[in-house]
Order: C-alpha cells, then sequence, then structure tokens
C-alpha cells in the first residue's frame, strides 16, 4: 500500500493507542511518533456485552471501551482537519469494535485497515506490513 506523505497512521489494541505520522515520501515511508490526544475513560464500548456472574468478562468490557475512545478521538481529529488519510492496524477483536464507532469523515478518509497485532512492533516492522497491504 502506498502511505502518502503526512498520512496518520494508527495502531491500536484493547490496551494500547499509537499514532505515527508519515514524515517520508509514499515510497519510501518514514513513521514519526505522533502525540495522542485525550481518550475518554469508557468502562464499556458497544451495547450488547454484559458481565454477569456467569460471564464475568470484565476485560472484554475494558478493550471494547478503550477502542470506543480511540475511534471517538479519531472522529474528532477527522472533523477538526488533523489528518487527510489514515491507515488503521488493529488487533481483531479491536478493529470490529472500531468499526462499529468510525464517523463518516474516518470512513472517507481510510486508505486501508491491517487486522493485526502490532502495538508492541518497531516502526520497520509497521511499514514492512504497511507495504506489503
Amino acid at each position: 500500500m502506498n502511505l502518502p506523505s503526512n498520512s496518520l497512521v494508527a495502531v491500536v489494541d484493547g490496551e494500547v493507542l499509537r499514532l505515527y505520522r508519515n514524515t517520508g515520501t509514499a515510497t519510501e515511508v518514514a513513521l514519526g511518533a505522533v502525540d495522542l490526544p485525550p481518550l475518554e475513560e469508557r468502562v464499556v464500548g458497544s451495547a450488547g456485552r454484559i458481565s454477569t456472574e456467569a460471564n464475568p468478562d470484565n476485560d472484554t468490557q475494558a478493550e471494547d471501551g478503550h477502542a470506543m475512545s480511540v475511534a471517538l478521538a479519531l472522529n474528532n481529529w477527522a472533523l477538526k482537519n488533523k489528518f487527510d488519510k489514515l491507515v488503521v492496524i488493529a488487533a481483531p477483536k479491536t478493529m470490529g469494535e472500531l468499526r462499529k464507532h468510525w464517523h463518516k469523515e474516518v470512513e472517507e478518509r481510510l486508505l486501508g485497515e491491517i487486522t493485526k497485532t502490532l502495538t508492541g512492533a518497531s516502526t520497520d516492522e509497521i511499514i514492512k506490513v504497511i507495504d506489503a497491504a
């Protein structure tokens, strides 16, 4: 995938958000870290997943809440024109939750979605995955 200069790359899982901007060119990608936007503290994500005695999965609710907070922050940035193009690399479950909350503005700016857990990866590894997509 070609990543135009100044494109935003979000690398997300159920607990971590890392943001980068392509400071290079579309063919010579160089990722520079970007300060994270403030994220709302959310206890739960989408409706439908409820912890009960029979299903005490508070971790799932926290992960969904994190994904929802990330989506809302990126929606806010899109509405404020803080990026033109966006690539999202997210863990499979996180990607599903993010998709539920994308604003139309984010959807229009999405260059691609890569479903893979890379929050612990180096920028070189992330660039390789983007190049291969």
